[in-house]
This record gives structure tokens, C-alpha cells and sequence, in this order.
């Protein structure tokens, strides 16, 4: 039997397009912004990674609270868009914020600028924001091919935007007149690309009716329970958690991989390399996520595609780092696209996948927490992605990086040579062992057959 439509062709690409916001502010930040801070500021690497750990705090709080706001958020616009709509202004103002330190300032107000800035674009603005636009997949469809359809859109404008946005950006800073300048106007004008992309995505769909979102009579209320309940009935879903894990440990994968601004540039010998890499990265994703719900509904489900992919992913990592040692580009060119085709399922249907972990929920405790279960997105972003580049601040830090230095120092070539070649292999292999036991469709499907 055919499941229920619920979505046109518009409000699948109305829903994708959203994600040219998020990457208007994410992009920007993974790939740009610590050799902003060091090489154009003039920043010290180890205090800037520290400040990012720290700002981690407020942010593993505020991904459950906006979550469970979410949860409890009853408008005429419905649960998730207000939350989505509203806080992108404050993610527009925070970045232009980050991307704008007063060189006149000293040393001590620059640093406590910047953590303000930062801290609230991620742990209030981008919070909000991001968690609401997962928890729409939820929402706005129960159909589960539709939820991969929309999940791979959402991917492919995000890996489409930072195609433009790795490529382009370097180029565009220096044809704005470069240093500061240059940084603080290519930040304004991706900040009001974002608000104009967020609010055409918000109005382009609308939420179900709650009486209509497939909730059983003997389900219970999301508002019955306390906040502390609700994180207490979350991480009883095992699946909730690997699922969380693996998100964290991709956006790491994809901070390590933003390290090649580095790379290129003190490895390699030039920076612009790292737009060409970006490109077989982003051009590879677009067309794998392209064609993934044709081969996930083939294969008639999500895991073993997954698991398999990131198995290839790793191993084509390793060919990245044969090559890059024989100092072939080509090759590692070649490998990277192969290692992209890996990762891309997992991308494509990560929010379909969270989607189940929230239905595995509701038939096994009959709450319904779609905001507090996307919360392990904006978790993950915001973990992974941070964590990521704090890591490899304090690496690079210790073993002697030193900004625009002409030659970098043995420690600091051999650090950047373990994360950008040998790390993303770790990562791989972590995630596809973590994804074996990722196992909710089955699950799903088994405590379904069981009611009937």
C-alpha cells in the first residue's frame, strides 16, 4: 500500500532551499573564520580554540532548551517556522559580529568580543533556528520517502552553497578590498542572502495540524512532561544516541577537512588549492544526493547503504593520503570525490533517520519530542563542527603554528599533515561502526507489526 503525499515538487525545494541559510552561516565559520581570527587579526590561535571549547558550554544546554520550546510551541504558524523565522535575524547580526573584531581595540576586548559574538550565534540564534528547520521534516510530511526526498534537497542547496561559498570567498575578500574590509563585507552580504533564503523557505511549507500529525488516543501529551522528564525519556532511546554520535563525529569529519585552508597553503604552497578540493568535494555531493532516494528506495531502506558507504569513505580516505604524500593532486582529487560518494547517503538521510529515532519514541513511550529529538543536529553542527576546529587550533598551537610565517616549523607540518590526512580516516571508521547498530528501522517496523 502507497503511503500518503503530503508535499509538491515547491514545498520539497521551498524546504531545501533553507539550508542556504544555515550554510550561509556555517560555511563561512568552519572554513573561514579561524584563519580570520589568526591570520588577519592576528590572534592567537590556542586562545581562540579555547574560547570556541568554552562557548560549548552554554550550547549543550541551549540545543535541549530550544528543543523542548519547540516541543511546547503552539501558533498559528505551528510549532517549528516561528523558531525558524524569527532568530535568523540574530544569526545575521552575530556573524557580520564575528567577521567584524575592531582591529583598534586591544587585545583583551578583542578576544572578549569575539566570544560574546560567537557564543550568541550559536548557542541562542543558530540554536534555534537550526533545530526548528530539522524538526520541520518531521512535521510537514510522515511520509518516510518524502522525508529522505526533502532531507537529500536540503543537502544538496547546503553542499551547493558551500561550492560558492569555499570557492568564491577567498577571491571575493581580496576584490573587496581585502584584510579587515574585505572579511566584514563578504559576512554582510552572506548575512542578507540568509535572511532573505530563511524566510522564503519558512512560508514556502506549512506545519500538519497537531490532530492530524498520526498521534494515537492513548498517546500522551509532550506537555505533560517536565523538562528533566523529557531529556530522561530522550536518552532512553538508544538510537537517539548513536544517532547523536555519528552527527558529531560527521561535522568533525568536516571541520578536520577545513583544516585545508592550512594545508594548502603552508603544504601545498597555495591556498587557493583548498577551492578546487572543495569543489570535488561539493560537485561529488550534489550529484550523489541527487540520486539517493531512487537507490534508497531500490534497496527499500536506509542502513545498509549507509554502512557501506562509509566504509568506502574510509578506504578512499587512505588513497587521499598515498596521494597526497606522492604529491599528486590529481589523485587526491579522485580519491576525494570517491570518499564523498561514501559519506553522501548518510547526509541525505540523516534527517529521515531522525525522523524514525523520533517515531521509535512515540511507540515505545507514547510521548511525541520532534524538537528535543532534532536537537542532536544543531548537538552535532555545533559539537562536531566547533569542538572540531578548537581541537585542531590547540593541535596546530602546541606543536609551534605560527601565523603567515613564511615556512612552518617540522611540529607544525606534521600536525597538519595527521588532521587533514590521517584524522578524516579515524573519523570514517568511527562513524561506519557506529551506523551497525543504527538499526530503528527494523525496529520500527517490528513494534508496529506487534500492534496489529
Amino acid at each position: 500500500m502507497n503511503e500518503k503525499k503530503y508535499l509538491k515538487w515547491y514545498h520539497k525545494v521551498g524546504y531545501g532551499a533553507g539550508d542556504i541559510a544555515g550554510n550561509c552561516v556555517y560555511a563561512l565559520l568552519t572554513a573561514f573564520m579561524m584563519i580570520y581570527l589568526t591570520d588577519t587579526i592576528g590572534m592567537s590561535m590556542g586562545v581562540v580554540s579555547t574560547l570556541i571549547a568554552l562557548s560549548k558550554v552554554f550550547d549543550g544546554v541551549s540545543d535541549f532548551f530550544f528543543g523542548r520550546l519547540i516541543d511546547k510551541t503552539h501558533t498559528k504558524m505551528g510549532k517549528a517556522r516561528p523558531w525558524m523565522l524569527w532568530p535568523y535575524i540574530g544569526c545575521a547580526v552575530t556573524l557580520v559580529a564575528c567577521f567584524s573584531i575592531p582591529t583598534s581595540w586591544g587585545q583583551t576586548a578583542q578576544y572578549i568580543f569575539f566570544f560574546l559574538s560567537y557564543t550568541l550565534l550559536n548557542a541562542v540564534f543558530f540554536t534555534a533556528n537550526n533545530i526548528a528547520y530539522a524538526s520541520l521534516t518531521a512535521l510537514i510530511t510522515k511520509n518516510t520517502s518524502e522525508r529522505v526526498q526533502i532531507g537529500s534537497l536540503r543537502f544538496i542547496f547546503a553542499f551547493a552553497t558551500k561550492i560558492v561559498i569555499e570557492a568564491v570567498t577567498i577571491y571575493a575578500v581580496a576584490w573587496l578590498g581585502g584584510g579587515v574590509t574585505g572579511w566584514r563585507t563578504i559576512a554582510i552580504i552572506y548575512a542578507i542572502v540568509g535572511v532573505i533564503t530563511n524566510t522564503l523557505s519558512v512560508f514556502s511549507v506549512k506545519e500538519l495540524p497537531e490532530e492530524d500529525e498520526g498521534a494515537e488516543k492513548n498517546e500522551k501529551k509532550e506537555n505533560d512532561l517536565t523538562f528533566l522528564q523529557s531529556f530522561k525519556v530522550l536518552l532512553k532511546n538508544k538510537y537517539y544516541l548513536i544517532i547523536c554520535f555519528s552527527y558529531i563525529l560527521t561535522q568533525l569529519y568536516a571541520s578536520v577537512i577545513g583544516i585545508g585552508t592550512y594545508y594548502t597553503k603552508y603544504i601545498m604552497g597555495d591556498e587557493t588549492i583548498f577551492s578546487t578540493i572543495s569543489l570535488a568535494i561539493n560537485i561529488t555531493m550534489v550529484v550523489s544526493l541527487t540520486v539517493l532516494p531512487m537507490v534508497i528506495k531500490k534497496l527499500g531502506g536506509m542502513y545498509k547503504l549507509n554502512i557501506w558507504g562509509y566504509v568506502l569513505a574510509a578506504v578512499s580516505r587512505v588513497g587521499v593520503m598515498v596521494a597526497a604524500y606522492m604529491g599528486s593532486l590529481p589523485l587526491m582529487l579522485a580519491f576525494t570525490a570517491v570518499s564523498t560518494i561514501g559519506i553522501a547517503p548518510l547526509q541525505g538521510d540523516m534527517n529521515a533517520l531522525i525522523a524514525c529515532c523520533s517515531e521509535y519514541t512515540t511507540l515505545t513511550t507514547g510521548h511525541r519530542l520532534e524538537g528535543m529529538m532534532y536537537s542532536c543536529s544543531s548537538l552535532g553542527i555545533k559539537l562536531g563542527g566547533a569542538l572540531g576546529t578548537a581541537i585542531c587550533g590547540w593541535l596546530l598551537d602546541a606543536a609551534g603554528y605560527v601565523e603567515n610565517a613564511a615556512v612552518q616549523t617540522a611540529s607544525t607540518v606534521n600536525m597538519l599533515n595527521f588532521l587533514y590526512l590521517w584524522m578524516p580516516i579515524l573519523i570514517n571508521a568511527g562513524v561506519g561502526f557506529l551506523l551497525v547498530f543504527l538499526r530503528v528501522e527494523k525496529a520500527n517496523k517490528d513494534l508496529m507489526a506487534a500492534r496489529k
